[in-house]
């Protein structure tokens, strides 16, 4: 009897023992009748609560517990599916580049960590349903981390060590009538982790769902479903390839999604069968959209009894490179995608349906067309939603071996160290990846690409799993982008595949190179306050055709909710479970926040790039650039608004009739705005009926264009009263009085029906919180000194003596009151500060300073000021609903928009610059009563939160914030773009710096309400 040998863990070429071949994913039933009540006597759910025994490595475990003699009923239990380390056992640890034992443990490639290499041991006792009985058996493990040895009855089975496709093996000639016992023993690493680098954090464990499955004599093992459509789109050619245990007959049904039945065959089954049905005038499979027929096969014997009965979505679609464009269904496809990893913050990779729904349901309704499986393949559901939702998906192969070839572009590593490069002992096991990913998901409408895995730079290797692709499907592309780095084997992708590569480079390499369509597999790094300029990359779509999109990096926050010391919950990132090495907050990088699953702010901006209906507003009438490949734009219902000063006007239904991918002008059915005041005319595209993923009237494209038309100031004629006091200046009016100090250098008080309103002084503002961007391009370093000289300008002269008094203007019905600051810069810099108090309570402020040659631009122009917390309710007429920055605001509409104070902080794994509104012409800070400060201004950037940017930034966590005690207002000119083409170097674009090159002034005023 064969044994497990422990040393196969660490040999690249044993990655496999007993392993029954790859298959998809079809499941088969007793009969039709049975798969419509929902269940299948076939399978038998293993799920749930197993014994469970862990070590810290081999050595530590208790040997013999797999053998029938060793009784594990007493042993602790653990949940299955899960991850141990989300159990008790172990911890997470998160790593980006970096090996996990980096540091820890010397080793090479293809070796094991010896000391702490953690191994869980399971067991499962179960008895064989009476329904199996004398059938085949089998047990299918959906996904275990990283490797795992099996055991039925004490006799050893297999070995199986790719974390990511099933690992299935036959039971049958070891059951034994009543109690079996089940033993499994899972390794964290293997030879095989070093193909498992990927980004994320490291788990181990069965973490997938586990079932027997039994089957009867005459058995589908395995099912490929291909459509052919003809060259003008019309006709198809639906070929079926069935795999059988034996030889009958089969029925095959295909059904449109109204259960019509469009053909039907009777046909002989063999052990390997090929039918071909022509399909006349099928409807097409897109994710605009994504039709379903359904393919039912009836297996029947010798005598016309049903074996087993079997049904297969299928979607009639083609892809293809047409001069070097890759079409769907003929039309040039766009991708507007994300990458995503299979994450939850509760149980990790352990990601439930309801969680898988809920992100299709977010990505559709906004826009997002496509999924990269970042970087192995998912679980089968997610493309089984994704056929049905309709959504496009790279499958991406369970390889990343980043911490071994990083070094090479920069001299600190060979083209030796690369894996799996050209090494024949690793090619095997990468093409039997490639293989259980294909032979399991072969049948997905959805999946357009495969791709060879990520970030393992280039090599023969990955050739052949490129080569082998095409073999097995010559209806699909290959993708891997690692041919960037290492030209050798450039025929390893159809696509130029690239990541973070700016637009105007993209432009650049489109203009030698353009053999191939052009991706951007990894583009947009989202983390923290991020995704400015994305309209640069989205843009590019429409002018360049071989540029056809790009996938966010990426669509959820990795983290995991634990609590604080207090017994409070948050969302922990790497570092906060104790875990060395580690790659920090990396891990934050979604359009989705993890704890949640809700849109972060940067979602508003990715809705509106990603739209596939543009609209430009030019005097009464509407250009109508239709994007989608085969919707009409009557398919929507639009609706036309106009909007004065944020309140309506006008809304009338208007009809459109844009073919897809076409474009036309249309006559707006309102009346253009006259006569003074703030105008928005917006055209919106909503659905026009309920979805499986959206709402009857849920917004998917809009444009807007704002009208201006300025009024005469009409200046207040209320008188004042001046008060010049030995160290203050007091202005007092109807209903308020100001306080200016001389000794303190500014505004001390401002008292609004009897109230004072002003928790400190306002001052001159040149900084922000620091965003993950600015500290990926070493922002703190170049700009620190307006850090500096936001908390530490001076009205006082160089030997600390009290400055000149406030310049002061008395006049019958205002005053003014201008101080200047010196700031600790290099060189040296002033700025003034002047206050002007009209008998109504209104001050009217403006910041001036005067640019210093050599000291450059700033991250933020404008005054701070702190009112009291109970001041948490903010209303502001501009862009909104969500923060906007100067390359982060297309998405956004002018209006008028409300929320509370701390609906201004982002949930960001690191609390960070959040929060801002552009374009604000007014903006309310009140209690619940109603009552507080308006601030009113040209195109204000403005922000009220809890906290100081400096407050904010001493803070890794949202639980190291402060109590709160303050409302902190910012009112600007403007603040520096957030940036966001990556998050290590890659700074704010220069048309969204704020402009020194000459004088610089900032007007906003404010008054009590």
């Amino acid at each position: 009897m064969k044994k497990f040998d422990y040393k196969m863990i660490a040999d690249p070429e044993r990655f496999s023992e007993g392993c029954i071949p790859a298959h998809s994913d079809h499941r088969h039933f007793a009969s039709f009748e049975e798969m419509a009540a929902g269940e299948s006597g076939f399978y038998q759910s293993l799920n749930g609560l197993w014994k469970f025994s862990y070590a810290k490595n081999y050595e530590s475990t208790i040997k013999g517990f797999e053998t029938t003699a060793y009784s594990c009923h007493s042993w602790d239990e653990i949940r299955v599916p899960a991850h141990i380390q989300m159990e008790g056992y172990d911890g997470p640890q998160y790593a980006n580049v970096q090996y996990p034992w980096d540091g820890r443990e010397e080793i090479n490639p293809g070796e094991v960590p010896v000391a702490f290499n953690p191994t869980a041991s399971y067991v499962k006792y179960f008895t064989v349903p009476e329904g199996m009985a004398g059938k085949r058996i089998y047990v299918s493990f959906q996904g275990v981390e990283s490797g795992m040895a099996l055991w039925l009855n004490g006799t050893y089975l297999g070995y199986s060590e790719d974390s990511f496709t099933p690992s299935e093996f036959e039971l049958t000639a070891h059951l034994k009538e009543g109690e079996n016992k089940l033993a499994v023993q899972v390794f964290k690493w293997t030879a095989g982790s070093w193909c498992e680098d990927q980004d994320f954090f490291r788990f181990s464990g069965i973490f997938r769902d586990v079932w027997l499955y039994a089957v009867p004599e005459i058995h589908i093992s395995d099912l490929k479903v291909q459509t052919l459509l003809e060259d003008d789109y019309e006709n198809a050619l639906l070929t079926v390839q069935v795999k059988s245990t034996s030889v009958g007959r089969i029925v095959a049904s295909l059904f449109d999604e109204e259960a019509k039945l469009v053909h039907q065959a009777d046909e002989e089954l063999f052990e390997l069968s090929q039918y071909n049905f022509k399909i006349e005038k099928p409807f097409l499979w897109s994710a605009e959209t994504p039709y379903l027929y359904e393919l039912r096969l009836e297996v029947k014997d010798a005598a016309g009894n049903v074996s087993e009965a079997v049904s297969q979505k299928v979607g009639f679609r083609r892809f293809e490179i047409k001069d070097s464009v890759m079409c769907l269904n003929g039309k040039r496809i766009v991708f507007k995608g994300v990458n995503r990893h299979e994450f939850s913050s509760v149980s990790g990779r352990v990601v439930s349906e309801e969680e898988m729904i809920k992100d299709l349901v977010t990505m559709k309704q906004n826009n997002i067309n496509a999924i990269r499986t970042s970087h192995y393949p998912n679980s089968s559901k997610l493309y089984e939603l994704c056929d049905r939702y309709g959504l496009y998906v790279i499958d991406e192969t369970n390889l990343e071996t980043h911490g071994l070839w990083e070094g090479i572009p920069r001299g600190a590593a060979d083209i030796e160290d690369v894996l799996p490069g050209n090494r024949p002992d690793w090619l095997n096991l990468v093409l039997d990846r490639a293989g259980s990913m294909y032979q399991r998901d072969k049948n997905h409408a959805c999946i357009l690409i495969w791709s060879c895995g990520n970030e393992s730079f280039g090599g023969k290797n990955i050739f052949e799993m490129a080569q082998a692709f095409r073999k097995w499907d010559p209806t699909r592309l290959v993708h891997y982008e690692g041919i960037f780095w290492d030209r050798s084997y450039n025929e390893s992708s159809d696509i130029e595949s690239q990541m973070y590569t700016p637009a105007e480079k993209i432009k650049e390499f489109l203009s030698v190179n353009r053999s191939k369509p052009f991706i951007c597999c990894e583009y947009a790094h989202a983390m923290g306050n991020s995704c400015g300029a994305l309209h640069k990359y989205t843009d590019l779509t429409d002018e360049e055709p071989l540029y056809q999109g790009g996938f966010i990096w990426d669509y959820i926050d990795q983290s995991i909710t634990k609590k604080d010391r207090y017994g409070n919950e948050f969302q922990a990132y790497g570092g906060d479970f104790d875990d060395r090495p580690c790659d920090y907050n990396f891990s934050g990088n979604g359009i989705v926040y993890g704890g949640n699953r809700e849109p972060s702010p940067k979602m508003q901006e990715v809705k509106y790039d990603y739209q596939n209906i543009s609209v430009e507003i030019r005097g009464n009438k509407a250009v109508i650039r239709n994007k989608n490949l085969f919707t009409n734009t009557s398919h929507y219902r639009c609706v036309v608004t106009l909007e004065k000063d944020g309140q309506l006007l006008q809304q009338e239904e208007m009809k459109t009739n844009v073919p897809p991918l076409s474009e036309m002008e249309v006559k707006l059915p309102v009346t253009l705005p006259s006569g003074e005041g703030d105008y928005a005319v917006t055209v919106s595209f909503r659905l026009k009926e309920d979805t499986i993923w959206g709402a009857r009237g849920h917004e998917m494209a809009f444009g807007q264009k704002l009208f201006y038309t300025e009024s005469e100031k009409q200046e207040c004629q209320l008188p004042v009263t001046v008060i010049r006091g030995r160290l203050n200046i007091g202005v007092k009016g109807e209903n308020f009085e100001a306080l200016f100090s001389i000794v303190h250098g500014g505004l001390v008080s401002y008292r609004y029906g009897g109230k004072e309103m002003l928790k400190s002084i306002p001052k001159p503002n040149f900084w922000r919180a620091v965003t993950d961007n600015d500290q990926g391009n070493n922002m703190p370093a170049r700009y620190g000194q307006w850090k500096l000289a936001s908390l530490y300008s001076s009205y006082k002269n160089e030997n600390g003596v009290d400055g000149i008094a406030p310049a002061l203007e008395e006049h019958d019905n205002y005053a003014v009151i201008t101080y200047t600051y010196h700031l600790p810069t290099s060189p040296k810099a002033d700025c003034q500060l002047a206050y002007t108090v009209y008998g109504d309570g209104t001050i009217r402020t403006r910041l001036s300073y005067d640019p210093v040659p050599g000291l450059g631009d700033m991250p933020e122009f404008g005054v701070m000021l702190k009112m009291d917390a109970d001041y948490d309710q903010l209303e502001w007429f501009g862009m909104g609903p969500e923060s906007t920055y100067v390359d982060r605001y297309r998405g956004a509409k002018l209006g008028i928009w409300k929320n509370s104070i701390s609906d201004n902080m982002a949930k960001y794994l690191v609390p960070q610059e959040s929060g801002n509104k552009i374009g604000v012409r007014y903006a309310k800070v009140t209690d619940k009563k109603g009552r507080g400060l308006m601030f009113t201004g040209k195109d204000m950037s403005f922000s009220a939160l809890p906290y100081t940017p400096h407050e904010l930034e001493n803070a890794m966590h949202p639980y190291e914030l402060p109590q709160v005690h303050y409302t902190v207002i910012r009112a600007a000119k403007q603040q520096m773009g957030v940036a966001g083409d990556d998050s290590w170097g890659a700074q704010t674009h220069k048309e969204y710096l704020l402009d020194v090159s000459s004088k610089m002034e900032f007007e906003f005023a404010f008054k009590g309400i």
